[in-house]
């Protein structure tokens, strides 16, 4: 196929993450999650913004997020998000367009080709994506081609530190190509995890010049720099007034974005609270109405229960709460084991064990309990409520919580291998 002639890019002069150069600009950064299961990726990612936008470099980030919800949050200065029109998921993990009516296929290419402008106008220094190595459907393929084909743009997947089962990401990896696509397309992984608590390497069978761009972040403390900056609210606010609730202790209930955490909340709903104890379940954006018109008419049966909708930040219901019970998504359970409250964790078993190989991975390092959902019940989860005794170990000294004050570090070391060569790029690559 003829090469075809390569517009010039508008690119200034590469500047490292966490410093500056010499008549260079601020980098500038694209952060990109397909965001179809919960809120998850989004918080991840602001996480990770925050981070790189509060060093010396002060780099431009873009989001590209695809849930709605992800305006709700609140964004540090020099960062802002494209939204994507939103992919839908099922509990048996099959994909839907959730507010369009068009098709899976017009959908996709909608996205696709709103990725392809943003990258093109906003032409980053670099372009971090978040799990899926070409989006979902291939999304971001159209992209990365393009990204290559301009040879301005370092690139990062960003992994979670346990994807699923090892025979079912070698499986998925094969028949999507994936491995092809880290060649081609990354020059580095990131991994926001602990390598001493799953090491992707060998779990997954990593071949070795692709095990060779993997860096263990360590996991991405929520509480770091947070305390900082919200110590003096947190310590004047009153949270059981504010939900209109005695004094007391306070058994905490949260099920991530809640998509499939509705058997979670009403055990948590039916359960016995101990003597003078109080709850709060936070139900998430992504909860079917009817189920949480169902829960909130639960909660109206004890004087002691409240539900919210969903909040934005957990961590100060999270720090006044004395116990927690949750799924074991990513960011719950670094919140979790920030924190150091005692939880009991009821991980998601379908359609991924993700979420059951990180709880039991962290209840074996006695960080938190665990109870596989084919116990789920009121009754278990009273009992935990009411169990004596019950601690938690102090996380951030049992296992690598070092993400973010690493990450700058990462993203100077891959901006500092410079601009790629522009390639010339063929049709179905």
């Amino acid at each position: 196929m003829p090469r075809k002639n390569r517009p010039t890019s508008r690119l200034g002069p590469q500047c490292p993450v966490g410093g500056t150069t010499s008549g260079a600009s601020s980098p500038r950064v694209v952060l990109y999650s397909h965001d179809t299961q919960g809120l998850g990726h989004v918080r991840r990612n602001l996480l990770i913004a925050r981070a790189l936008a509060g060093r010396d470099g002060h780099p431009t980030i873009l989001l590209l997020s695809g849930v709605h919800e992800a305006a709700a949050f609140a964004f540090p200065e020099g960062v802002d998000c494209l939204t994507l029109p939103s992919l839908g998921k099922d509990t048996r993990g099959g994909y839907f367009p959730r507010s369009l009516a068009v098709t899976m296929d017009e959908l996709i290419r909608l996205r696709s080709k709103i990725i392809l402008a943003a990258v093109r106008s906003f032409e980053p220094n670099l372009f971090i994506a978040d799990k899926v190595p070409l989006g979902a459907f291939n999304e971001l393929r159209p992209a990365l081609r393009a990204l290559r084909f301009h040879g301005r743009t370092r690139t990062v997947l960003g992994l979670r530190e346990i994807l699923d089962d090892p025979q079912t990401v070698a499986r998925e990896w094969r028949e999507a190509g994936y491995d092809s696509a880290i060649r081609r397309h990354y020059d580095q992984i990131w991994i926001y995890g602990d390598r001493e608590v799953y090491d992707a390497n060998a779990e997954y069978s990593l071949a070795p010049d692709i095990a060779s761009k993997v860096r263990y972040t360590g996991y991405l403390n929520p509480l770091e720099g947070w305390l900082d900056e919200h110590r003096n609210a947190l310590e004047n606010q009153q949270i059981l007034t504010e939900l209109s609730l005695p004094g007391g202790r306070l058994m905490l209930c949260v099920v991530g974005g809640g998509r499939d955490g509705v058997p979670l909340a009403e055990a948590f709903l039916l359960a016995s609270l101990p003597s003078r104890a109080s709850g709060l379940l936070i139900t998430g954006p992504l909860m079917p109405a009817t189920a949480q018109a169902r829960l909130r008419r639960l909660a109206e049966r004890h004087p002691r229960m409240r539900v919210r909708e969903f909040v934005t930040d957990p961590l100060p219901y999270m720090r006044r709460a004395s116990r927690i019970i949750a799924m074991g998504g990513y960011n719950t359970m670094c919140e979790v084991v920030a924190c150091g409250k005692p939880a009991l964790i009821v991980p998601r078993v379908e359609p991924r064990t993700e979420q059951l190989i990180r709880a039991e991975r962290f209840a074996a390092r006695k960080l938190v309990h665990m109870l596989h959902p084919a116990g789920l019940c009121p009754g278990a989860v009273s009992e935990w409520l009411g169990r004596n005794g019950v601690s938690a170990a102090r996380g951030t000294e049992v296992v690598d919580f070092s993400g973010l004050s690493r990450l700058p570090e990462l993203a100077r070391e891959v901006l500092e291998l410079g601009p790629r060569h522009p390639e010339s790029v063929h049709a179905g690559e």
